[in-house]
């Protein structure tokens, strides 16, 4: 007997919203029209892969079009008759570090990393995250988080690549210094799911960075313990045909 084919039964958004890369702006665009379709949830990291819990969370809310989460990691998720479009934002690692920095300053939470902001200067707080055991948040960062969709033995910053040119094949990339460009890109990409869908370009979440030059040798630690993204950025604009 010969087996029906698979249903499609669905395209669903999958945003990677990675913490101070313009992604609260770009979901409030998305929530905005796609309303309880939109949802978000957050996962334990489990050794840096947890596709698994992220698939589940796929496949048990059939209603849903669009997933936001700041913590899904590892490859692709994989859930039968749904095509996942990945979306992810990127920036300029340090003035990514920069607006981390005046976002936890400004938040009134009470956390390690916001704490830490509060209780000393841009320097410090780079200095202390740095020295910290695992801690990704000034140390390319980026890369830590595109690797996971390329697994294996090669170097971090070579499987961060792959993963880049993963998302922007099957769904997409975008550069917070060309957010404009990237909400049109959005608008094409996303009416798959919503013929109907246009998007307001709005700002949300937004903290002002430091305009003053830094100092010389705080700069050249973030130069250094940035060098992947700095190499990921490049790639992810040639990718992009953007300067």
């Amino acid at each position: 007997m010969i087996s029906e084919p698979p249903k499609s039964s669905r395209t669903v958004l999958l945003h990677y919203h990675l913490f101070k890369n313009a992604g609260t702006s770009l979901d409030s665009m998305l929530k905005k029209h796609f309303a309880e379709r939109w949802v978000t949830e957050e996962f334990a990291h489990q050794n840096g892969n947890n596709t698994a819990k992220v698939e589940d969370w796929i496949r048990d809310l059939p209603d849903a079009l669009v997933f936001s989460s700041h913590t899904a990691i590892g490859p692709l998720p994989q859930v039968e008759g749904v095509q996942i479009i990945p979306v992810m934002l990127l920036r300029d690692p340090i003035k990514r570090i920069i607006s981390a920095y005046t976002f936890e300053r400004q938040q009134e939470v009470d956390n390690w990393g916001a704490n830490l902001a509060k209780s000393t200067d841009l320097a410090g707080y780079v200095r202390t995250r740095l020295d910290t055991r695992g801690d990704r948040q000034c140390r390319n960062f980026q890369t830590s988080r595109l690797a996971p969709f390329a697994p294996g033995d090669a170097p971090e910053v070579d499987r961060a690549i792959a993963g880049l040119e993963m998302i922007n094949t099957r769904g997409l990339i975008g550069l917070v210094s060309h957010f404009d460009h990237f909400v049109d890109a959005l608008v094409i990409r996303v009416r798959q799911i919503d013929p109907d869908f246009d998007a307001d370009a709005v700002r949300a979440n937004v903290s002002k960075t430091q305009d003053a030059p830094l100092d010389s040798a705080l700069l050249d630690m973030l130069v250094r313990a940035n060098h992947d993204d700095v190499a990921v950025l490049e790639k992810a604009r040639n990718l992009l045909a953007v300067g």
